[in-house]
Order: C-alpha cells, then structure tokens, then sequence
C-alpha cells in the first residue's frame, strides 16, 4: 500500500489559514511568526500562496524539490510555491485551461524572485529539446535585461522592481513553451533625474560603468568615477552584496542569448551614456533686450559628446533648450525657456529618453521570444507588479496613487474570481451555495475611473483646460466634485465633519482604500500627469542619425506633425489596467501573496506591526472569512478514506467499495453531526476547522495505538524468526561436524593405506634399480676398453703422419733459402750504385702526393679564401701559383653557371656598390636582397592592364611614397621605369599621374642615412620642369638609382645621371626651392624615417639612430 503524505502532517502552526482557530488578525499573525521561525516561509489561504522573504538562501528549491512537487496534489505536501506552479501548469497541460499567477505584495517582499522560481519551476517539469531548450533559456534570460534597466536599489530593497510586468508564456499542446509576450507597466522614470537619499538610480548605469571595458567606455565617452554624473547619486552608490561589474557580464550576455545583435547592444548603451551626459548638462540665465531671461548652456563639453553619441547636430539641441515653438491651428510662435524652464525641458527629455528606450527594449525582446507557430496557444501568465504603497510620512505622490488604484482593481478582480471559484465549486459538487458577505471595493475603484467624476478623469479635464492650471485648481475641483463620496476626505471641502482635523494638510487628500486609509500629497499631481516633452525636443531627437531615435521619438517627424495633445499618463494607465483586467479575467487565477517580516533586510526577524500593516493592505484576513464563509475544508473521498480510515473496524484495513460509501460509513460511526459536513460528488466538505482537527487527534492517537500494535507484532516476529534461526543454525552446525568427523577417520585410513603401498612399492623398486645398475657397468665396461683400444690406434697413426709432413716442410723450407741467397748475390753488385737517387726520388713523390691529397678539403665557392698552409719551405713558389691559379679556374667554374639575366643582376650589383659602398648607410641592408625589378607584377595584374599598355617595356615596378612639401606627408604612387622614360601613376585608379623623359633628368640627390629618401631633380628649361623636383620615398632606394645611373651609363644619346650623395639638398617645388635636411632622432611614429615641414623653405626628416 502506497502511503502519501498531507498537508495536515509534522505541521508547524497552521500550513492553511483556512484552518485557523480562532480566526483574528493576532492569531494569523502569530501563525505566521511560529512558521517563519521554524524556516516555513510558505502558509496556504486555500489556493493562495503566502510567501514570507526569509532575506537568506533555503536549501528548499534544489532538483529534488522540484521532482518532490512534480504532479502531486496541491495539499499532498507541506505548503510551497512550487505546489501552486505544478497545479497551475497541470491545469494548463492536462485541462486545456489558460492559467495566470498573480505576484502582489510591497517592495522588497520577495515578488521578482517568486516569479523567477515559478518560471524556472515550469522550465524544469516541461519538455526537453533543443529548441524547447533554447526557448525556456530566452525565457529566462529576459529577466537580468529587463531587470538591469528597470530595478533599482531602494530604502527597502537592494533589487526594487521599478515597473509592473506581465508575461505572457505560451504553450503547445504538449505543455512546451514556444515563446512568450512581456508587457510592461508604469516605468518611475522619475527616478533618472532624482532619487531619494539613500538609494540609486537604475542599475544599468552603475553596471556599464564598473563592468564595461576600458575601450568601451572611451568610445562613449564616459569615466568610472560616479561622481562626474549628476543623475546618480553618490551616498549608495556601492551596495554590500551587489557586483555590478558582473551583472554587466550577465546582462551581456543574457542580451546576447535573447538574440540581441551586438550592433543594437552598442547603440543602447550609448543612449544610456547619453542620458548621462544629458543629466550633466547645465544652464545659466543670459538678459535679453526685451527683459526677459534665456537659458544658454554652461559648458558646452557634456552637451557635444552627447550630440556625438546621438548623431544630432550641436547647434539644434542647445537651440531647443533655450526656445520652445507652440503651434496653433495654422500659426507658429516662438518663445524663450528660462533656467527653470531649460532644466524642466532636460529631465523631461532623459526621462522620456530612458522610458522609450525600456519600452524599446520590451518589444525587442517580445519579437526575439514570441512563439513562431500560427496554432492555437494555451497561456501562462505571471504578474510582477508593484503592491500597495503607504509612506508613513505622508509623502504619497501621483506614482503612489496610481499604484495603489491598479492594486484596487486587483483586490477588486481576486475578490471576483476566488468567489467565482468558489461558487463554480459548489455547483460542481452539488452543493447549496450561500451568499458570502464582504467589503466590495468597486466603489472605490469608481471614485477614481469613473469616466465622469472619477479623478482620473478630472485630473485630466484639469490638465487640458486652458488658463492657469495648478495642483491647487485640481484638489478645488476635487473638493467640489467628491465632497458627498464617503471614500473621500479633505479640510477643503464641504464636509464639516473634516475641517477640524489637523492630521490631513491643506495641500492633501485622503482615499479609503481597501487596505485603510491613505493620504495623498497633491503637489506634481498635474506635471507628472501631463508628462509634457516639448516638440522642439522631439523634433530635434528625429534629426539624430542614432539608429534608434527616430523609432524612439516617430512624433518629431516634420511631414506628421500632430497638433493634438498626447494622452495624459493617467490615461494610458488607466487603459493599460483595463486591458490587463479583460486578460486576466479569461484565465484561471493563481495567486502569490508577498510578505517582507523586517524593513532591514536582514534574515530571523519578524516585526509584527510591519507585517500587521502589509496582512491589513493585501486584504489576507478578509480573503479567509470569504474562503471559510462556506466550508472551511474540502477534501476528494479517497484521499479523505485513505487518511481517515483506521478510526472505523468497517474501513480498515481496506474498504472494498466505493470511496463515498467508505466515508460516509466513516463519518457515522465516528459521530460527526451531520450540520458539520456535506457530501459532494467528489468531494467531502467540512464546515468547522474544529471538526478536521477533532478527526486529526484522533487519527494521531489511532496511529499511536496502530504503532504499539505494529511494534508488538514486529517483537513476536522478531523473536520468532530469532528462535527458528538459532534452531536452524544448530542443526546446521550438528550436520557440519559429523562430516568433519567422518573425513578426519577417512583421511586416517586413506594415509595409512598409501604408507603401505609406497613402501611396497619402493622395496621391489629398488631390486629393479639394483640388476639394471650390473647389467649397464657391464656394458660400460666393454665400451670403456674398445675405446681404449681405438685411441691407442689412432695416436700411433697421427704420429706417423705428423713425422712425415715434418720431413716434407724442412725440404721447401731448405730449397727457398738457397734461391733467395743466389738472387742476393746477382743484386748486390747493381744496388750500390742506383740506390740513393732511387730513395730521393721515392721520397719526393710521397711527399708531393701527400700534399696535393692536402688540397681536396678546399671548397669550390669564390668567396671561401681559406688555403692550406705550405708544407715545406722548397714548395712556396709552387704553392702561391697553385692558389692563384685554383682560384681562377674556380671562378671561371662559377661564372660558367650564370644565366645572362643573373649576369645582368650581378652587373647592377656591381654598380650599386660603386655608387653607394661607404656612402650610405642603406647600402649593407641591400647586398644581401635580390633586384627583383618588377615589385607589382604588373604584366600579371589585370587592375594594371590598362597602365601596362600605356607604356612600353617596364624595367622597374614599384610603390613609393610623393612626399607633400605642404605638411611633408606621403601619398602613395606606383613608379614605373622604363628605358626612355620614368611614370608616376595613382595607386587605386591607375591614371598616369607624371611621365617624364629621361633625357630631362638632371640628378638624383640622396642622404647618406638609412632613409629611403631620394630626389629626382630636373633640368631647367626642360619641358617636364614646370611641375618641379619630385621627393620620393621608397624601400627600394638602392636599386631604384642603380637602374637609372645604369640606363644613362648605357644610353649613347644621352648624359650621365649624376648622384648626390649628401645629408642636405635643395629640391625644386615649381616656383619655390626647398632644402630637405636629414637628422638623426628617434621619431614618434617607429623605426621608419619622418618627414616634417618646419617653414616654408625646410623640409626635416628624422632618421632613428642605427
């Protein structure tokens, strides 16, 4: 039998609110603090989830858990908000039912992160792909983008949502997710341009700024330092816990996994860096003629760096923030803004810049995630947003009143649908619905949306009347109006009864709110409902040439000009919060209830007044009299008969029939009174919370009883299975001992046997071993003598032949002597005479054949002038003429194998080293690299094709460098050379820029450096002279002068080109000559030579010291 737990179980207070007895605001107060206490965090009110933020991390979201909740029954486990993630998504998969979760509470309760782990719980449990999986990460990822634009660190919490947000997550029929829609409520983008004390503008700004690089923030233009910026303020600027360097990192990322391209994530942040210079921007008065004052900009640095960011031309923008245009019908008129006016007209823009830029940032990010398939969805809806505000300092502003009217239309629509759930599940079941009395707040709700009286709509009627409009005309209008509402109260109205009380100020007004009463501040009422952008500004921001403004700002747009009045902030939220209601009533509601036990955001503290306050606003004690008004628990037959059943003999063990018989069997023999419970069609309903915990104690004391039974029958068991184990055991070991004893008498036996058999068995052995043993000496002995014998024979035999062999080398050895004596004899009388000549001779040839062997090891290079040290003194003639002579024929031997163009080459060589060996210091660095001639190949390239046939056969190709006597800089040139002629043509285009003869060639004139400086000086009076000298530079100096002084060397026609070779020369520039003077220095640019014009008459080039 499967047993399943309850929420009923180990349960620390009370787990459901329902179930609380008695029910007052002290006791859900004191059940919340025993179950915060024990690290419960989560307490059911029925379906609702109350989340407690325990300000530390809980080991209670971790896989297990998730696979702990995954498809069990919403009171199956302790309370926890992966129990109402799982109901919601199984409604979803299972029913075809669209959900939506519901996320309230004040700032710092925990929300933001409650929709993370609903969010992530969904991921977990849903399907697996890589698609499914890359739509779950774009999903997820969206959250620290929208977070680093739209939170903020607060007096109350370090991470503040500072916008409402819903989103909307789509599924298939399987229960994947296909995408989603985020949609994004009221902004407080007041807070760009101030911020109270002790808390921080938008994260965004303080992440680019610590997390950026070096490069990036150079580009925008920005500086680490915080205090350079006057929107952000500097007492919080670092907050403990809080990395901003690796948020950046994060959002970076997170941007790039949504499918944000890197082009779109350089032009946001340069609109934040924007907004920033924006907010340093500052005005000083300038007296007019007329006697009014105009606002003109301070520094203009902060103001060109941000037209720089935005592409906006300076003179536009500061003529925007000093004159405003009003149109009328078909007239234009022009006014002058003053300081106040010109730093009104600045906030209004970065405020308007950032929320556009957010509200761009959402719908990016919705067209990166909306699901891509045209079926039909079913949705999951998850409500982030702000819960009821009350400063205690009366500081509540148009942004408090606002919020705390959405969340009068979400305390009106939970009230609507939780009792519609109700009433669906009594119909369902069959039971007598009873009207549930309560507080209806659509009254209040109607004081401020009526589309006639409501102060939305005043409020709006004020701002668009014309004359004189101030916070006060409004709260007068409000006085007039709503004097008779009794939700409304103010010292200036007709109401007698408040004229006397001094805890509402003139300038105020007070609503009765669901949650108590709330005191509102009139003051900016209007300005910040109106939220005014000049036109002038809008105009001048469509001018940019930022990719995004003209999407940011499309009414600055000349050819659309729209003379009506945009709609009023109030408005457009009104109408957001009818949209989101219309869409929240089509799905199931599914409801989280945020709750923060301290305001120091410090873990195991629970402030029972701040908790009092927050229970009173969200209206928790009032949504359990509507739950309990009915019945308080409800609960299917099975699993009430499966918890329930051992208080009956006739259920337990186990009921054979249906499972309502078996609770009504239950419930009779137990003595339940009838009026404490009804029968649904699935579901049994208890009346009174006291009734569940009469059938839980005795439950508890059955299992007690049940627990001494299962222990006794364990014992006897125990003891039993103990006995017949010992019993089995000696048996056993009775068994074991007689065998050991048998074999212990058979191995006795068996070893006395084998004794006997080998002694046997050993003495015949040994009788056998003693007639073999005779019968082999007898055979050795008759071997031993016939060997005998055979030796004695052979030796005899072997000296007889030895003697005889002896006799026979005596006689050749006898015979040798005496030949060898009569050829002495005949020799002597001719060796005496021819003797030492002979030796001479000898002696002279080993040695010249030792020394000419000697030579070998000389190599066959002309350059190697190694030789081998003469042997002796009398070969020193023949030694010196064999050197030169090998030398020659090794040379003849390495001429031999040259081609006539290496010929040639060598020939240039040979030329460039009279003309510039010890002259210049260029000249050792070119030895060693080849006259290539042709550097471009520009009979292969076809971009030269049409170069190519302009001249005829090209000696030389190069790029060099025509140097400028303006500002001494180069501009590149292809050098072309021919044997008539030498060509300066444009690198890109290859137009013929200079052809000049050679004959009109005067001089070439160069530096003595390692520059590749070099002038061409022409004749005066030459037809090519008009234009003047040419200055060029080229890595190819060398070679470039060899080819010239090669082809005036060769040409009969014409002069010698002479070569200058000196560190100062002058140069013909048309009319003007110029003295180009070569210096050594380290120059600026590298290792390469600079040329730098020093007047009009002095060219410098700065050479780097070898």
């Amino acid at each position: 039998m499967e047993v399943k737990t309850s929420l009923l179980d180990n349960m620390i207070g009370v787990g459901d609110m329902v179930l609380l007895e008695p029910l007052n605001e002290d006791s859900f107060i004191v059940n919340l603090r025993n179950r915060f206490d024990h690290n419960e965090i989560y307490t059911y009110i029925g379906s609702v989830v109350i989340s407690m933020n325990p300000y530390r991390s809980l080991p209670i979201y971790t896989p297990q858990k998730v696979e702990e909740y995954r498809n069990r029954n919403f009171y199956e486990l302790s309370p926890h908000i992966y129990a109402l993630a799982d109901e919601a998504y199984r409604s979803l998969r299972d029913q075809d039912k669209d959900q939506c979760i519901l996320i309230t509470g004040e700032s710092g309760a925990g929300k933001t992160e409650a929709s993370k782990l609903v969010m992530s719980y969904v991921a977990a449990v849903c399907g697996k792909g890589q698609e499914v999986n890359k739509v779950k990460e774009q999903l997820l990822q969206s959250n620290p983008v929208l977070e680093a634009f739209g939170n903020a660190k607060t007096m109350r919490n370090d991470n503040s949502s500072r916008f409402g947000k819903y989103m909307d997550i789509e599924f298939d029929f399987k229960g994947d997710p296909l995408g989603g829609v985020i949609s994004n409520y009221l902004l407080e983008k007041s807070r760009v341009c101030k911020q109270p004390r002790g808390e921080r503008n938008f994260h965004i700004f303080y992440q680019l700024l610590s997390g950026a690089s070096d490069d990036t923030l150079m580009k925008l233009k920005l500086d680490r330092d915080f205090s350079k910026y006057n929107y952000l303020s500097l007492d919080s600027a670092n907050v403990n816990g809080l990395d901003d360097a690796a948020s950046f990192r994060t959002v970076r990322n997170a941007m790039q996994i949504v499918g944000f391209m890197e082009a779109e994530v350089q032009s946001v942040l340069e609109l934040v860096a924007a907004i920033l210079k924006l907010g340093n921007i500052e005005f000083k008065p300038e007296s007019r003629v007329n006697g009014f004052d105009e606002s003109r900009v301070k520094d203009k640095n902060d103001l060109k760096e941000m037209c720089e960011l935005l592409g906006i031309e300076q003179s536009v923008l500061e003529r925007a923030f000093s004159y405003r245009t009003v149109e009328a019908k078909m007239e234009k008129m022009s006014t002058t803004l003053n300081v106040a006016q010109a730093y009104y007209a600045r906030d209004a823009l970065a405020k308007n810049l950032y929320s556009r830029l957010f509200s761009w940032l959402v719908t990016r990010i919705n067209e990166s995630i909306k699901a891509q398939a045209k079926t039909r969805h079913k949705v999951m809806g998850v409500l982030d947003i702000y819960g009821f505000e009350i400063f205690e300092d009366g500081d509540n502003s148009f942004e408090q009143f606002i919020i705390n009217y959405c969340n009068e239309k979400l305390q009106q629509i939970f009230i609507e649908l939780t009792l519609r759930e109700e009433q669906e599940e009594y119909i369902r079941e069959d039971i007598e619905w009873t009207n549930i009395e309560y507080f209806n707040n659509a009254v209040i709700c109607d004081l401020i949306e009526n589309n006639q009286n409501g102060i939305l709509a005043m409020l709006d009627e004020e701002c668009l009347r014309p004359g004189t409009v101030t916070d006060d005309t409004f709260l007068d209008k409000l006085n007039t109006i709503c004097a008779e509402h009794q939700h409304f109260e103010s010292r200036l109205n007709k109401n007698s009864k408040f004229l006397t009380d001094h805890s509402l100020p003139h300038s105020c007004f007070r609503i009765q709110h669901y949650a108590g009463k709330v005191l509102y501040r009139v003051e900016g009422f209007v300005d910040k409902n109106n939220d005014l952008l000049y036109r002038d500004l809008s105009q001048a921001m469509y001018k940019a040439t930022h990719s995004l403004m003209r999407q940011l700002f499309p009414e600055g747009n000349p050819a659309k000009v729209n003379l009506k009045r945009p709609p009023t902030a109030g408005f457009q939220f009104k109408a957001s919060v009818g949209v989101l209601m219309k869409n929240l009533q089509t799905k199931n509601p599914n409801y989280i209830r945020c709750i923060k036990p301290n305001d120091k955001k410090v873990a195991h503290i629970f402030t029972d007044s701040l908790v009092c306050h927050q229970v009173r606003y969200l209206g928790l004690v009032e949504n359990v009299r509507v739950r309990r008004a009915g019945y308080a628990f409800r609960q299917p037959y099975e699993s009430c008969l499966e918890r329930y059943k051992m208080l009956c003999k006739k259920t337990w063990p186990q009921w054979r029939g249906p499972a309502r018989d078996g609770v009504v069997v239950l419930l009779t023999d137990c003595s339940v009174p009838t009026e404490e419970f009804a029968y649904g069609r699935s579901k049994i309903f208890i009346r009174n919370p006291r009734t569940l915990f009469t059938l839980e104690e005795r439950r508890r004391a059955c299992l007690e009883d049940l627990a001494t039974l299962i222990q006794k029958i364990y014992r006897g068991w125990k003891s039993r299975t103990h006995f017949l184990l010992l019993k089995k055991s000696q048996v056993v070991v009775a068994a074991w001992y007689r065998r050991y004893a048998q074999q212990n008498k058979y191995q006795k036996i068996k070893s006395a046997t084998l004794v006997m058999q080998s002694f046997i068995r050993g003495w015949k052995a040994r009788n056998i071993l003693r007639q073999l043993k005779y019968e082999k000496r007898c055979k050795e002995a008759v071997t031993t003598i016939a060997a005998y014998w055979h030796g004695t024979q052979a030796r005899r035999e072997l000296r007889r032949l030895k003697e005889e062999a002896r006799r026979k080398h005596a006689v050749a050895i006898i015979w040798a002597y005496w030949l060898g004596l009569q050829v002495r004899r005949e020799y002597r009388k001719f060796f005496r005479a021819n003797a030492g000549k002979k030796i001479y001779d000898f002696t002279i040839q080993r040695i010249m054949q030792k020394y000419f062997l000697g030579l070998k090891t000389t190599t066959m290079s002309p350059m190697d002038n190694t030789w081998p040290a003469k042997p002796y003194g009398f070969l020193e003639g023949a030694h010196t003429q064999l050197r030169r002579i090998f030398h020659l024929w090794r040379c003849k031997k390495y001429r031999g194998q040259f081609t006539e163009e290496k010929k040639a080459v060598y020939e240039e060589k040979l030329e460039a080293s009279e003309i510039f060996k010890d002259k210049k210091a260029l000249y050792p660095s070119s030895v060693s690299q080849p006259f290539k001639g042709d550097y471009l190949e520009i009979q292969k390239n076809p971009k030269y094709q049409k170069l190519n046939s302009a001249v005829e056969e090209v000696l030389l190709a190069d790029l060099v460098n025509k140097i400028n006597r303006a500002n001494g800089k180069g501009s590149p040139r292809l050098f072309l050379l021919t044997k008539s002629n030498f060509v300066l043509a444009d690198q890109k285009t290859g137009q013929v820029k200079a052809s000049v003869p050679l004959p009109d060639l005067a001089s070439v004139s160069v530096s003595t450096q390692s520059d590749g400086f070099f002038a061409l000086k022409l004749k005066e009076g030459s037809a090519s002279a008009s234009k003047g000298d040419f200055l060029l530079s080229s890595e190819h100096l060398i070679e470039i002068i060899t080819k010239l002084h090669h082809i005036g060397t060769t040409a009969a026609d014409r002069d010698q080109i002479n070569i200058d070779i000196s560190d100062e020369f002058l140069v013909q520039f048309k009319q003007d000559k110029v003295c180009v003077k070569f210096i050594q220095g380290g120059p600026k640019n590298g290792n390469s030579a600079a040329c730098k014009r020093k007047n009009n008459r002095l060219l410098e080039v700065s050479v780097p010291s070898p």
